[in-house]
């Protein structure tokens, strides 16, 4: 297992900057948990995505379940994030979302993961929580790129 689970956020970067930086931390495998793995940002929809990041030898998992649903994720837009994580949280008791969070530690167990969502910072995201959980899970720390 890694001792570090790396985040990385998409926001305000350009592909080639995010592979660069996933290069640079040493990831083997980008897990995306965004619900819909779609973008208007060029790059980032999950089968352009994927193709990029395979053709840098970085694998791709997307795990719908650990993204985070429709109203946490207009909250999070509005900068409502304790309102993000209280509807995150209850989401995360579902049992499509355990089964998520067991598969993402398995991958974080086994390979250098980063987990892959939208907004830059990590502290008014979902994938922080997600980190956090891992982390309680195998005691990797959890930094973000």
């Amino acid at each position: 297992m890694s001792a570090i689970l790396h985040t990385i956020g998409y926001e305000s970067a350009a592909l080639p900057d995010v592979i660069a930086r996933l290069r640079a931390a040493g990831v083997e495998i980008v897990v995306d948990v965004r619900a819909v793995a779609a973008s208007r940002r060029a790059g980032f929809s999950k089968t352009m995505l994927r193709a990029s990041l395979e053709a840098e030898g970085i694998g791709y998992a997307h795990i719908r379940a650990l993204g985070t649903p429709k109203p946490g994720r207009e909250a999070a837009r509005a900068g409502r994030v304790a309102e993000m994580e209280a509807i995150f949280g209850a989401h995360m008791e579902t049992p499509e979302a355990q089964d998520g969070l067991a598969e993402a530690i398995a991958i974080a167990s086994e390979k250098r993961a980063a987990l892959l969502c939208y907004e830059a910072c990590a502290a008014g995201c979902h994938r922080r929580i997600v980190g956090e959980m891992i982390s309680s899970a195998t005691g990797c720390a959890v930094k973000d790129l």
